[in-house]
């Protein structure tokens, strides 16, 4: 059984082109094509990226992060309440309001408080800011070595200049040794952050990053298999070029250098836009749609992989329709607001209300805005010219 499917899965008409099958593709002392069987070397070398982003971010991101002045803001923690955290834990984290009253009956207790206990566990479920500094600071270490690397392999390469070179001798293209360990470090480090997705840092487009991770996965190892290596380090420079000014940018965000982190996010989305939506259509997606067919007539590869591409772009135009409405915000405010994938922490806006509250049932209330006259006595009794600040923000004359 696992036989017939291993020949069904590797029939060349599947991988190569019509008129070529695999005995073409046999290597030599001299020329070496990819192998399906060396992807498996990725897995293992996944697990070191791991251990080494491990070993980064404690050794390195973790006091980086204390001498710059990234804080952890206190957050309220929830008292523990069994009932609350078996509801939390088993069947929802954002009760509703029929579901609060029902609670609040359980544990007897306010609804306020259940809410409140709510919005305080979600906050200490959310990651920290060093924790987002660090991971912010290995990506942005990982994607300056990947970026410059491939410049490096590609720079004398001749597809880089001429696209229709990508297509020249295929799928009989030797493969190189810079190519090989080129590809097995982007191939690697994606599936180093599948496997640390349920860690990382989720943001509101955790879903498109899923699959973005699967589609990049499937799209390097189909490349390598059916000798699609040049289009494909095409794809792996142009996308790493922009996320070399992601990360920097979330780093300075952290660090509440807005000036700094407004320009790069500028920066940013220049590139970003540019790369993914000008030159990849033209150097990818009409290379691999056009040019290809100047040498082979279509074939199941030529289909798969078009439309892998086509997912990664669909997914660069989500993105870049949320890049465009922060540009925007930015050119109407002068200032950016925050990243619309992140997920926001939940201020205890009712806890403070409640103080108020209880403080003024002591007549000990000082109000949070100064009056005119800034004559407030101790009693909590005012003069009788004073003027107010009301609670909704209102002045009332006394």
């Amino acid at each position: 059984m696992a036989r017939s499917l291993y020949e069904w899965l590797w029939q060349h008409e599947f991988w190569l082109p019509p008129g070529i099958t695999w005995e073409d593709m046999q290597e030599s002392e001299d020329i070496r094509y990819p192998q399906p069987r060396d992807l498996l070397l990725s897995i293992p070398f996944a697990l070191i990226l791991v251990v080494i982003r491990c070993a980064f971010e404690r050794a390195i991101a973790l006091p980086l992060s204390t001498k710059l002045g990234v804080r952890d803001k206190q957050r309220p923690k929830a008292q523990p309440n069994p009932v609350l955290e078996t509801f939390y834990s088993m069947c929802c984290k954002n009760p509703e309001e029929g579901e609060l009253i029902s609670l609040s009956r359980q544990c007897d207790l306010p609804v306020r408080k259940v809410e409140r206990w709510f919005r305080r566990r979600r906050n200490m479920d959310r990651p920290s800011l060093s924790k987002k500094f660090c991971e912010a600071c290995w990506r942005f270490t990982f994607y300056i070595i990947s970026f410059f690397t491939g410049l490096a392999v590609l720079y004398d390469k001749p597809w880089l200049w001429d696209h229709r070179e990508c297509w020249t001798g295929y799928p009989q293209q030797p493969l190189q040794p810079s190519l090989f360990w080129y590809y097995m470090l982007e191939l690697s480090f994606y599936w180093s952050l599948v496997f640390t997705l349920p860690f990382d840092v989720k943001r509101k487009d955790f879903k498109e990053q899923i699959i973005h991770h699967a589609a990049t996965i499937f799209l390097i190892s189909f490349s390598y298999c059916a000798n699609y290596i040049r289009i494909g380090t095409l794809v792996m420079v142009i996308h790493d070029a922009s996320d070399c000014f992601l990360e920097p940018t979330k780093i300075f965000n952290y660090m509440k250098w807005k000036k700094t982190c407004d320009s790069l996010f500028m920066i940013f989305s220049a590139v970003f836009l540019i790369s993914r939506l000008v030159i990849y259509p033209y150097t990818v997606l009409y290379n691999t749609y056009y040019y290809s067919m100047e040498i082979f007539q279509p074939f199941f590869g030529y289909y798969f992989v078009n439309t892998l591409l086509i997912i990664l772009q669909l997914l660069h135009v989500f993105w870049s329709c949320l890049i465009i409405h922060m540009v925007y915000k930015f050119i109407l405010q002068g200032t950016m607001e925050k990243d619309m994938r992140s997920d926001t922490e939940e201020s205890d806006k009712d806890e403070e209300r409640d103080k108020i509250r209880e403080k003024e049932k002591n007549g000990t209330t000082y109000f949070s805005n100064v009056t005119s006259n800034g004559c407030i006595q101790k009693n909590g009794s005012e003069r009788p010219t004073s003027r107010a600040h009301l609670a909704n923000g209102h002045v009332k004359e006394r």
